[in-house]
């Protein structure tokens, strides 16, 4: 295992001083931990431009030991800066994607009325906030160490030791055939995308054997979870409650 900690945090979904707020509570050191974000960082919560400020400053701090992944939220937003058309544009967004344009319109000092400005707005993004593209584009799908595969969305469950090989959606999408079946790739999966409310009726980080899943539904009002895996193996969670901010601010 590695010599520090391991941070992992999921589904932040615009919620940035929740994120602030999570990584200050755990002390959070840049450089030393590793800290690993499972993807969804746009979409639902009011600030998905503050998140990917963010995250592109905890890559740069991280010295080599940080990583971003990909979620589908962040899929399909991508999908709609390089090829924007109707029918992907509605449904990103039916899925929280007004939120994310609302926010890029703030920090661009202009304002978002709605679908209507939603072709004008994408086109605004990828000609004043090239960077966010770029970091979209070169996300991670997976990482893993000694006992742990980070995902998004999961695995397939009978991938075995060829897990890697999957379908790329998958590990942005996959639900119920993943949690409802055994892991056979010999590590434990962290992953996100499906709250943990349906597993249990806390949204606190669920420990499900050889799954442990993350996502504590922040944009939706519960807790943005981070997973604390010691330089043993051990692990542990802590967590801000939906609407915390950073303190002094």
């Amino acid at each position: 295992m590695d010599r520090f900690r391991t941070i992992a945090i999921s589904d932040i979904h615009g919620c940035s001083r929740e994120l602030g707020k999570l990584l200050q509570k755990v002390g959070y050191r840049p450089g030393e931990d590793r800290l690993i974000l499972l993807g969804d960082y746009v979409d639902r919560g009011p600030d998905s431009c503050g998140v990917i400020n963010a995250v592109l400053a905890l890559l740069r701090e991280g010295g080599g030991r940080a990583t971003a992944l990909r979620g589908n939220h962040d899929q399909r937003f991508l999908q709609c800066l390089r090829h924007p058309e109707p029918e992907l544009i509605d449904k990103f967004l039916g899925q929280g994607g007004h939120e994310t344009l609302r926010s890029y319109a703030r920090a661009a000092g202009t304002e978002y009325r709605g679908a209507a400005d939603a072709s004008g707005m994408l086109r605004l993004i990828r000609t004043e906030f090239k960077e966010h593209v770029e970091l979209l584009d070169s996300l991670d799908l997976h990482a893993e160490d000694e006992a742990f595969i980070y995902v998004h969305a999961g695995i397939d469950p009978a991938a075995g030791s060829s897990w890697k090989d999957q379908p790329r959606e998958l590990f942005m999408w996959i639900r119920e055939p993943f949690y409802h079946a055994p892991v056979t790739a010999g590590k434990t999966v962290v992953f996100g995308h499906t709250r943990t409310i349906k597993f249990q009726k806390e949204p606190s980080v669920w420990f499900g054997g050889d799954k442990i899943g993350i996502d504590g539904g922040c944009s939706a009002g519960g807790r943005l979870n981070a997973l604390l895996i010691d330089a043993a193996g051990g692990v542990s969670e802590d967590a801000v409650n939906a609407g915390e901010s950073p303190a002094g601010r």
